[in-house]
């Protein structure tokens, strides 16, 4: 409705009424007109409402949704379902052009301009969390792993042809030590230390990797890790950030959910402001709620940015885009900081009340005081239960309880992950000398899901602890003993409990 429309519809109902409503659409045209202005997030939440009459206009700027389109290309944004096509506001032409992702399309200018406020929103996010001297960041419809392997490779376009191996603190997750050899380099894994009960970088031993890497000119980047499950800290990216500059090697950081740490923030910044940091790579799902399959790559050179933009091949999809859009202007600044709040806030209640539990059952909480995020309890005096301490997983998880990790120190696991062996994997070092669980306190989580998540804890323990062991788990009687006449007496084993069941 245009104010000649309202003019017009004067002629059918009450003009005051009329002119109430031509109000209320001059206030969404002034909230749009901010949100154009000051490219970033809104200062407060916008409704479902104006959040829907935005993404519909936007959609009307894309050709397929013009009224006398007529379309003879190979690829007209066509949605057979229409289910489909309402779940994506009929916008269908992706973001980007082919070579680059950042590029408008002339067929969806909608799209196009959804895409730079998603962008511009992103980076108004990273600096709301409180990293500083990000200069630029866009949105990839990529998960982390994925998003680093394309980070890796705009940095092999400027590295020698002989540079292909990455130096790489060992985290034990798959997906990011995969988007090393996704890109045809190679890793060579720093062990971790083990300094108290965290799992912390062995710095001296990068740095030497570092020097000898530098000197023979095969280093494509160090590639560091800010967030992780406990008993694992954040990597010493200040220091390793430092060494990058002086030796004049890329450093990459994969900050997958490490947004919702101030601590983790505040190490970033400095990491930029005192050494040399090219990219960082961050989840969207893990970071502001939205599903899964999307990344913001950020960093303080704009150049480089729009490098990583321009080495994607292709179109991309918006799906990833336009939820973490929507949702950035659900939230707001004040949205948005509140949430970082209340996690942080939740983070000490959850950690006291699981230390309540730890005492109650004979185990103690990790002190892991670098990773706020995360934290664990042992289960040390689980170990000999049947089952072991993998069960009370097995517990939490049939009970519901979903997220946390369970960690034993025997059988020792190992994982081989392109063709590199990991012992004890799980820990992010060998040799772990605790087994224990861990659990997260992310952006979202509500205090009864952490109270109700204690409660079954608590249970599955005490559940644990009263378990007889199964026969098919006692140790087999010595041979001196097997040669003797076994008794006459039948043996009532009703009352026995069943074996465990293999999870």
């Amino acid at each position: 409705m245009n104010e000649d429309n309202f003019g017009l519809a004067s002629g059918f109902i009450s003009a005051a009424y009329v002119e109430q409503a031509a109000q209320a659409r001059k206030q969404r045209e002034a909230q749009l007109k901010t949100l154009l202005s000051q490219r970033g997030m809104p200062e407060h939440g916008w409704s479902e409402g104006m959040i829907d009459s935005l993404m519909m206009d936007l959609a009307n700027m894309d050709s397929n949704n013009f009224i006398q389109n007529v379309g003879v290309g190979e690829r007209e944004a066509r949605v057979f379902c229409q289910s489909v096509a309402r779940r994506h506001y009929r916008m269908a032409h992706g973001v980007g052009r082919s070579g680059d992702l950042i590029a408008e399309q002339p067929k969806a200018s909608g799209s196009s301009l959804m895409f730079k406020l998603a962008n511009m929103a992103a980076l108004d996010a990273l600096k709301l969390a409180g990293v500083r001297g990000v200069k630029a960041g866009i949105v990839v419809p990529m998960a982390t792993g994925m998003s680093v392997a394309l980070v890796l490779l705009a940095l092999m376009q400027l590295r020698p042809p002989t540079a292909r191996r990455v130096i790489w603190p060992r985290l034990d997750q798959k997906s990011c030590f995969k988007a090393i050899f996704t890109c045809g380099a190679t890793a060579t894994v720093i062990p971790n230390a083990i300094v108290g009960d965290e799992v912390v970088t062995d710095l001296p031993a990068l740095e030497a990797a570092l020097r000898e890497g530098a000197e023979h000119g095969d280093l494509l980047c160090v590639l560091t890790t800010t967030s992780a499950f406990a008993p694992r800290a954040p990597d010493s990216i200040v220091e390793i950030a430092k060494a990058c500059r002086q030796h004049n090697i890329p450093h990459v950081v994969n900050n997958a959910f490490g947004l919702q740490s101030s601590k983790v923030t505040h190490l970033l910044s400095e990491a930029m402001r005192l050494g040399r940091v090219d990219a960082i790579v961050q989840s969207t799902d893990k970071n502001f709620m939205v599903p899964v399959g999307g990344a913001i790559i950020a960093g303080p050179d704009s150049a480089f940015i729009e490098r990583v933009s321009k080495n994607y091949p292709g179109r991309a999809s918006e799906s990833p885009v336009m939820d973490l859009f929507m949702t950035l202007l659900a939230m707001g600044k004040s949205g948005y900081t509140n949430l970082l709040l209340e996690r942080k806030e939740l983070f000490t209640y959850f950690r006291e009340q699981v230390s309540k539990v730890a005492e109650a059952h004979g185990e103690r909480m990790l002190s892991t005081t670098s990773n706020l995020i995360s934290f664990g309890m042992t289960l040390d005096t689980f170990l000999d239960t049947p089952g072991g301490p993998s069960m009370i997983g097995s517990m939490l998880f049939t009970r519901n309880c979903s997220g946390i990790r369970v960690h034993q120190t025997r059988p020792v696991k190992t994982t081989t992950i392109n063709g590199v062996a990991f012992a004890g994997y799980g820990s992010h070092v060998d040799g772990y000398p605790h087994s224990y669980i861990t659990m997260a306190c992310a952006i979202g989580a509500r205090r009864t899901e952490v109270d109700t998540f204690v409660h079954r804890l608590s249970g599955s323990l005490r559940d644990q602890r009263r378990r007889k062991p199964s026969p098919t788990l006692l140790t087999p009687a010595p041979p001196e003993a097997q040669d003797k006449e076994a008794p006459t007496e039948k043996t009532d084993n009703s009352r026995q409990d069943p074996p465990p069941k293999q999870q």
